[in-house]
């Protein structure tokens, strides 16, 4: 009997401590929504879900606990739509595809991801790697390793000698064939069967390359690579298993044959024309700008040896011209998502994004909702992500002053809050 109590009680405290409610007192609080800002009120969690969000500071229960935030802006958690985890910029990352082993890009991404979400960003968009992606996103989920929500393309498509064929720049013993498996496609057939293998790789959504790249070892950063039929068949089979699609994109033309094949984001959108501008409202395309990845390469192509020689005045030419595009593609009512290519530049870094958004053009309260609503939309967690609201993630992160009144203030994120757990609070 004295057992049979000792294991009730037991189980009757367990519950107890699961049923706690965490309260949260704001100061201030975004309601990315309604692009308002609301003062003084308290945020109800429960598990990793909001359970309601009051006027007023509520006091807890003796059972619930309570963290203030009384003198900060709180704001749902951030989503990165382009990020690279498994790498980061540095003088010798051209040689470490040689040297490096999956396992050696395994043990940097844990420390990317970790960096990703210690700066507010509580998801992420993965727009290529090669293959680590997924087992840091299991990794993450299985809550062996700190990092936020990832959803991966896996390895990128593209074609033969275009960005991201993994053999560029490789001597003749060591450049291959790869085909569909390497994520390199060259007819219908080759397109249809590397959107399955992605899938079969465990893949989120496809990433292709519809043009050129800057910091791919090869010459033009804007020519189309991929045919019509190619792209329409990558769109049509990635529908079929639940995928949407991003192009990277430089080029205007690689963009139009992108955007008319049903793509739902293009990457950069370096050169677009207004034309192309046009078609993406027409089609209801997003553009991710990337501006700080635009302003890094064109940094870093003035330090010699940083970049190899092919790659250099690829990224004087793309490199400036990336927020200026923003601007117009903004201006044209063009639908924007928050991206920045992070891993181009330092992880961690990613909310330098919002200042040169804002610098652009695009209003505070606007650079907010482009990072938390619009990102839920085309990841199709509008209900779940994006918004302190009752029956969301519990995904919350504060800042010391107003964003709507001084946006550097994103750069430094005091409290990290996901699906509940506390990662940050200083």
């Amino acid at each position: 009997m004295k057992k049979l109590l000792t294991v009730i009680l037991a189980i009757f405290v367990s519950t107890q401590l699961m049923a706690q409610d965490i309260y949260i007192h704001a100061g201030k609080l975004v309601d990315t929504k309604n692009g308002k800002m609301l003062n003084d009120q308290t945020i109800i969690i429960s598990g990793n879900k909001i359970k309601s969000v009051e006027k007023g500071f509520l006091e807890p229960a003796a059972e619930d606990s309570l963290i203030d935030l009384k003198n900060k802006t709180v704001l749902p958690g951030l989503t990165d739509m382009h990020v690279h985890l498994e790498s980061e910029t540095n003088p010798s990352k051209y040689l470490q595809r040689f040297t490096n082993n999956p396992a050696d890009d395994a043990f940097s991404s844990i420390g990317f991801a970790e960096k990703t979400l210690m700066a507010g960003f509580t998801t992420v968009r993965d727009l290529g790697g090669s293959g680590v992606n997924i087992a840091l996103r299991d990794a993450i989920n299985k809550g062996k390793v700190k990092g936020p929500r990832i959803f991966t393309s896996g390895k990128s498509l593209a074609t033969t000698g275009g960005h991201a064929d993994p053999t560029n720049g490789m001597n003749n013993a060591m450049i291959g064939d790869p085909g569909p498996k390497d994520g390199v496609v060259n007819s219908v057939e080759d397109a249809r069967k590397a959107v399955r293998q992605r899938y079969k790789n465990g893949a989120d959504l496809i990433k292709i390359t519809a043009t050129g790249g800057v910091l791919s070892v090869a010459k033009s950063s804007s020519n189309p690579q991929f045919f019509n039929e190619e792209i329409e068949e990558i769109v049509k089979t990635a529908k079929d298993y639940g995928f949407h699609v991003a192009a990277h994109a430089h080029g205007d033309e690689g963009m139009q044959r992108a955007v008319k094949a049903g793509v739902k984001t293009i990457e950069h959108g370096t050169l677009m024309s207004e034309e192309t501008m046009d078609l993406m409202k027409e089609y209801d395309a997003y553009l991710v700008p990337t501006i700080t990845a635009g302003k890094e390469v064109t940094e870093k192509a003035e330090i010699e040896n940083y970049y190899p020689e092919l790659v250099v005045p690829k990224a004087k030419e793309i490199g400036p011209k990336i927020q200026n595009t923003f601007a117009k593609a903004y201006k044209r009512g063009v639908s924007i998502a928050f991206g920045t290519d992070a891993g181009v530049f330092k992880h961690g870094d990613n909310a330098k994004e919002f200042g040169f958004m804002v610098e652009a053009g695009m209003p505070e309260m606007e650079a907010l909702q482009v990072a938390t609503i619009v990102p839920a939309k085309i990841l199709k967690m509008e209900k779940e992500s994006g918004q302190i609201a009752p029956g969301f993630y519990a995904d919350i992160i504060a800042v010391d002053e107003d964003p709507t009144k001084n946006i550097k203030t994103m750069e430094n994120v005091t409290f990290v809050m996901k699906e509940g757990k506390v990662y940050k609070n200083k």
